[in-house]
């Protein structure tokens, strides 16, 4: 199933930095227990922490796309992923990124709806949309009229990052549903549970940015300047201080209130200003016999054969970076067998209109209960859906660490399977 490459190494600033850090301790509980240390890491990465080596190649992957070199703007990077959440409704992602957003000099207009974006981003809306609920839609024509449109046309290159960061928030929105991170979410407020203001992301701690506002520094640089007016005798001197301090306090008050301008940003930054189309959403995927859509056929286009190759040559070293992540996931020790794991990939495929010819679906039914099947079907197809009591979010036979583990395993199958039709079709444009 996963295609075998040697594993890359990168020069990371970055959460996982900080991660590995964190770890390098004897035994497996001591690296779990401080990389799940409150404020360290964002509530995402603390899920994933009962799985630490796979924490580690998701947190590669997801600087790389977000934060490392490549064709697309960092504010476009993380304007696509809140179009991405949005989708899903993903208050939690939607304001994570909104806040990255501005960090890295997005414009703040942007953040009151799509409508106000550039042209070249709202282009991007059809095949975000098709992607996060009927991916078996991506055609040829979604990547012609984006690369054919006139000034504000994509370049390939752009196109194929966008597409890998569409894909993986869509299915990051899965896990994020799947382990009640986003019902957890509460918006800015005065403080933030482990004292940094609320404009300061804990993503930035696990990255070791630890600059704070000035008004949460410590005083000891008055205390230093006081000292320094009480020992002078030059009053020239002293008034040119006191017109320094209160120049200094005109640009606290003007910072304060940027924050406060940014802050309100970012709470107008509902997921519906960022969707066209509501009512479009996930359909029964329409069998062959029925005359409508053709089934995906892995023999016909893998990721191991196709994909990989395709998407590392159009956008250096992510091939590697996200065989990885599939490759860790499917190798994770787990109270599961590899039976039950490969059934739960497959079905996830299969009701995304993706068939293994050489797989025995009668195992779906043998080895998945029918309530662990209403569960990944629901997280992996309509997460935002999956709080009503037709789908109860928390399957109660499962460890929390388990459950973890089902809900990565969605979510690795879905990002490789919006991959494979997003790489189908540009494949196809490019023979055309």
């Amino acid at each position: 199933m996963i295609f075998c490459t040697n594993k890359m190494e990168y020069p990371l600033r970055t959460q996982c930095q900080r991660v590995q850090k964190q770890m390098m301790v004897n035994g497996e509980k001591e690296r779990v227990s401080l990389l799940v240390s409150r404020g360290s890491v964002d509530a995402v990465s603390q899920q994933m922490a009962s799985h630490p080596q796979y924490l580690e190649s998701f947190l590669r992957t997801q600087h790389y796309i977000l934060h490392m070199d490549g064709p697309l703007p960092l504010p476009y990077r993380h304007y696509i992923a809140i179009m991405a959440a949005a989708r899903h409704h993903c208050n939690y992602l939607v304001y994570l990124h909104s806040a990255h957003f501005l960090r890295v000099g997005g414009d703040p207009t942007w953040l009151q709806g799509l409508e106000v974006a550039p042209l070249r981003l709202r282009l991007l809306d059809n095949i975000n949309k098709v992607l996060a609920h009927q991916p078996w839609l991506t055609a040829c024509s979604h990547i012609q009229t984006l690369l054919k449109a006139g000034e504000q046309c994509w370049s390939l290159a752009e196109l194929v990052q966008a597409v890998v960061i569409l894909a993986h928030c869509h299915s990051l929105c899965s896990f994020v549903f799947g382990c009640d991170t986003d019902a957890d979410f509460v918006p800015l407020s005065s403080k933030s549970p482990n004292g940094t203001p609320p404009t300061f992301c804990p993503c930035d701690a696990a990255n070791g940015n630890t600059n704070v506002p000035q008004s949460l520094a410590t005083p000891s640089e008055h205390i230093t300047r006081r000292r320094s007016l009480d020992s002078s005798g030059d009053v020239m001197c002293l008034k040119e201080r006191i017109q320094k301090s209160q120049e200094e306090r005109e640009k606290q008050t003007l910072q304060q209130t940027d924050t406060e301008e940014e802050e309100e940003m970012i709470c107008l930054a509902d997921p519906s200003r960022f969707i066209t189309d509501p009512d479009f959403c996930y359909q029964e995927f329409a069998r062959k016999e029925e005359d409508h859509f053709q089934v995906f056929r892995v023999q016909d286009y893998s990721w191991e054969d196709h994909g990989f190759s395709l998407v590392n040559r159009l956008y250096s070293d992510i091939g590697h970076l996200l065989d990885d992540r599939f490759r860790s996931v499917a190798t994770l020790s787990s109270l599961h067998s590899d039976d039950l794991k490969r059934a739960i990939w497959n079905y996830i495929h299969c009701v995304l209109g993706i068939r293994y010819d050489d797989y025995d679906y009668g195992e779906v039914n043998q080895l998945l209960e029918r309530d662990l099947k209403l569960y990944v079907k629901a997280v992996a197809c309509f997460p935002d859906s999956t709080k009503t009591p037709v789908c109860p979010l928390r399957w109660t036979p499962l460890k929390t660490s388990e459950r973890i583990h089902i809900n990565l395993l969605i979510m690795e199958a879905r990002l490789q399977a919006e991959l494979l039709y997003a790489l189908r079709a540009i494949t196809q444009y490019m023979i055309a």
